[in-house]
């Protein structure tokens, strides 16, 4: 095969202007078709940063009354987050739990996370018989539940958690963060970027931080060796994913 006719073949096998992917109504929709009505959709915010709850959200969207724009909310600009975040609340059923800094500590983040969705679920002021949520692990929820990996980009009920997750749990850090102006929780959220690692070993662990994530249980010196437990954490954070 000549240069050109392999340049040609491969310039065929990389399709340009792809479309970009966002989540639809879809799966809910013909879950209607089909009778199953409410349908709920879940997801979580915080797994991963060393202080402040994971906060769980549930949504069932009015199919009538969709908000445009819902997408992961971690693709979407704060601005637009909270906007959408109001518009959910005005005309979607929602409701939060949150896996307290205890829990997480007392069970892990992955158990810690899952308990907060399900309450999430529970705490609906329908009860749905269909969730989906995000990830591949289903929930302890008394009804059909669908575990969909990368389901905040793919489904509007669980992106539609996701944007209520994150701005709830962004909400609450920044009024943490009042309360300790010297770490800065308002802007990094309490996850692990410099300027929270230089809080902590000036000012040492608050009792929002979570003593179970190895750079605070080091600080603390509850553990001899860091390292073990920072591999305990990546093989959770691997589990979560």
């Amino acid at each position: 095969m000549s240069r050109g006719a392999t340049a040609k073949k491969i310039e065929q096998r990389l399709p340009l202007n792809e479309p970009v992917l966002r989540p639809s109504f879809r799966r809910e929709r013909r879950a209607i078709n089909n009778g199953v009505w409410p349908v709920a959709g879940c997801d979580e915010a915080g797994r991963g940063p060393l202080a402040g709850p994971v906060v769980a959200a549930a949504v069932v969207l009015d199919p009538d009354n969709i908000p445009r724009g819902l997408n992961d909310s971690k693709k979407l600009e704060r601005e637009d987050r909270e906007k959408l975040y109001e518009k959910i609340c005005a005309s979607a059923q929602v409701a939060v739990a949150f896996g307290t800094v205890t829990r997480i500590d007392r069970d892990n983040i992955l158990r810690a996370s899952l308990w907060a969705l399900a309450r999430a679920v529970a705490a609906l002021p329908c009860t749905p018989k269909l969730v989906f949520v995000d990830g591949h692990i289903k929930i302890d929820v008394p009804c059909e539940c669908q575990a969909v990996v990368s389901g905040d980009a793919l489904i509007h009920s669980i992106a539609a958690a996701s944007i209520v997750a994150k701005v709830t749990r962004d909400r609450l850090m920044m009024r943490i963060g009042r309360a300790h102006p010297e770490y800065g929780f308002e802007r990094h959220m309490g996850y692990s970027v410099p300027e929270h690692y230089r809080a902590l070993n000036k000012h040492g662990p608050t009792v929002h931080h979570r003593k179970s994530f190895a750079p605070v249980a080091a600080k603390l010196g509850t553990i001899e060796d860091a390292d073990m437990l920072d591999q305990d954490l990546a093989i959770e954070s691997l589990l979560l994913r």
